[in-house]
């Protein structure tokens, strides 16, 4: 017997199938033509059974040759049409089953492609994968397989006992008692063995997670002498997982030789009653070598049918599971302000053009239709911003900053003082809770999110790279950057030199988020990411704080040619990097503690100058 398939029973049947539904209905006459086909495979198992008695009466008792010749070609045409439908309909099943479940991975895709941010800010990355992988498998495998198996059993198994009780009622009755025994005791088997799967599963979990915590601290493990208590804890959970492995694998693994049994049973105790039922005359011996025929076929489809409700119910769990993630609200976006290629006209007005000219500007219709082109600057400003990413935990209490064109802010202060928080509200990731923000004098959120989005550019702490080649990672920033424009971002970031030395030089393909590659090199190629994008906003958010003074050094170098002449925001967390910034933001608790450039704010003694001669650390 396979495996117990675990799941999870979904809460909503019925809508979880109304939405399965909806992709399949597309596929209707596909569907149509699919149970078609089935019902004539079925159809000719249960038939061809029934041969068996005319054979036997018509032609062999009497010695017709020449008749049951014919005949058994004719029971040969029966089931090689079986045969052809069986091929017809599993072919067509796995192209229609494969087209839903692209179907399926497309939408869930282009689904979370618009959901904000505090949607993944919430759950794991293996919560969300698992919704591709998992759930979509166990849709796969039941549009695949379960469906069809199911049809076709239950039309065997109709089609087999109504034949039976025409062939012989009496007999039936025996029959049908024996598959009462079988189906109650496939119940019984399948709780108990469920459960004690669900308890496997739960100690495979938790020894699963203690092998990895120790492979990982091994060396830890070994420096405090923890071998033996560590392997006495592995032995408890493995003890565990063997016992409730062997309660569910005992109860699974009767399930088989039981119901072969009562099969064997079902199937001596008709053949002797049939037997005696044939002398008495109630029954001719072509009806009786049908009927037995019958009874050894049952069992199988009805096992079978028993096993395929359950994965279908795995199938729609999760589908469930995706159904929610379907429902999410998507990332809202009002915004109307779009941005716009521009030229200055002889007389020093804007006006829009199609060709990249380097020049930007926003368009905003007013109510009347007029456009007003306003010049892209990069000027950010904070009105008294109050911000919560819950209920009752204010983060911004009320904020007042500017930033004006070209320059650099520096935002310094403990972990959860808003540092972070006031990027993604530049960003709109998260839209402020009361007053505003405002870019060239345009409230954000006035403004669609691609567009703004595409005038900012951001370098975080940690980097993401992407499999493909360096410079494909590079232009992920602007798709349409040509190769020279990808050389001198590189240049830009001080990560020319280091990529001309690699085997393959912008060609080289990274993997694994750019495994082979150090730290302080991957931070190299976001900037130079972030400089083929040529934004009028930078965001620097802790960009140089895993990375060591070498190569921070060389970090520093290219962000200092990158922020030239664009209004830049420095998230730090190593003061040594914010002192030439237009002005230093000390945070605390959502609010702002001090103000001013290096000199200004050391001058003050207060929290910076605590802060940079070490006599208070950042937590």
């Amino acid at each position: 017997m396979a495996r117990m398939m675990l799941h999870e029973k979904p809460k909503d049947i019925r809508k979880t199938s109304k939405f399965l539904w909806r992709y399949m209905r597309k596929h209707s006459a596909a569907f149509l033509l699919i149970s078609l086909l089935i019902a004539v495979s079925a159809g000719a198992n249960v038939y061809g059974t029934y041969l068996l008695k005319p054979a036997i009466d018509d032609y062999i008792i009497p010695g017709n040759m020449h008749g049951l010749a014919a005949f058994l070609f004719f029971m040969g045409g029966v089931y090689l049409a079986g045969v052809a439908a069986s091929f017809g309909y599993s072919q067509l099943m796995v192209k229609v089953a494969q087209k839903i479940i692209q179907e399926i991975r497309d939408d869930l895709f282009r689904k979370v492609q618009k959901l904000p941010l505090k949607f993944f800010d919430a759950r794991t990355h293996g919560e969300l994968m698992s919704r591709f992988t998992n759930d979509i498998d166990t849709i796969a495998e039941a549009l695949n397989n379960s469906i069809t198996v199911l049809i076709r059993n239950f039309i065997i198994i109709i089609g087999t006992f109504t034949v039976m009780i025409i062939l012989n009622a009496e007999l039936s009755i025996i029959v049908l008692l024996c598959f009462l025994v079988m189906f109650l005791f496939m119940q019984y088997s399948a709780k108990k063995s469920h459960a004690y799967f669900s308890e496997q599963q739960k100690y495979m979990g938790s020894l699963n997670g203690f092998i990895e915590e120790m492979v990982e601290g091994q060396k830890v493990v070994k420096i405090f002498n923890h071998e033996k208590k560590d392997f006495q804890e592995f032995s408890v959970r493995n003890e565990n997982l063997q016992e409730a492995a062997t309660e569910a694998l005992t109860y699974s693994g009767l399930l088989v030789p039981v119901v072969v049994s009562i099969s064997y049973f079902n199937y001596a105790l008709s053949a002797c009653i049939g037997a005696f039922f044939a002398i008495a005359g109630k029954i001719d011996l072509g009806s009786l070598a049908s009927y037995l025929v019958y009874v050894r076929q049952t069992s199988m489809p009805v096992n079978q049918f028993s096993q395929q409700v359950n994965f279908i119910l795995a199938a729609l769990s999760g589908a469930e599971r995706i159904l929610e993630i379907m429902e999410e609200p998507e990332e809202v976006d009002d915004g109307t302000v779009t941005l716009t290629h521009v030229i200055k006209t002889p007389g020093g007005k804007l006006q829009e053009c199609q060709d990249g000219t380097g020049k930007w500007a926003w368009r905003r219709v007013s109510a009347n239709g007029n456009v007003e082109l306003i010049p892209l600057l990069g000027d950010v400003r904070f009105h008294d911003v109050v911000f919560s990413y819950k209920p009752g935990n204010t983060i911004l209490k009320g904020l007042n900053l500017y930033a004006k064109p070209g320059q650099k802010i520096a935002f310094v202060g403990s972990t959860g003082a808003g540092k972070t928080t006031i990027a993604n509200l530049i960003n709109r990731f998260y839209d402020v809770t009361s007053g505003s923000i405002t870019y060239d004098g345009i409230d954000v959120r006035d403004i669609k999110k691609d567009d703004l989005r595409h005038s900012i550019a951001v370098v975080l702490q940690d980097t993401h790279l992407f499999t493909g080649t360096i410079a494909d990672n590079i232009r992920y920033g602007n798709e349409k950057a040509r190769l020279e424009q990808v050389i001198k971002a590189a240049k830009l970031a001080n990560a020319d030199s280091f990529i001309q030395r690699l085997p393959n030089g912008y060609d080289t393909v990274l993997t694994g988020d750019g495994a082979n590659l150090s730290q302080g090199q991957r931070q190299l190629i976001a900037i130079a990411r972030a400089a083929v994008s040529d934004p009028p906003v930078l965001i620097l958010d802790e960009a140089t704080s895993s990375v060591d003074t070498h190569t921070e050094k060389l970090i520093e170098a290219g962000m200092d040619r990158l922020m030239e002449n664009r209004t830049v925001f420095v998230i730090a967390h190593r003061l040594s990097t914010v002192r030439n910034a237009k002005a230093i933001i000390v945070l605390e608790n959502g609010t702002i503690l001090e103000r001013g450039n290096h000199e200004e704010l050391i001058s003050q003694k207060g929290r910076y100058y605590k802060l940079y001669t070490g006599q208070f650390e950042l937590s």
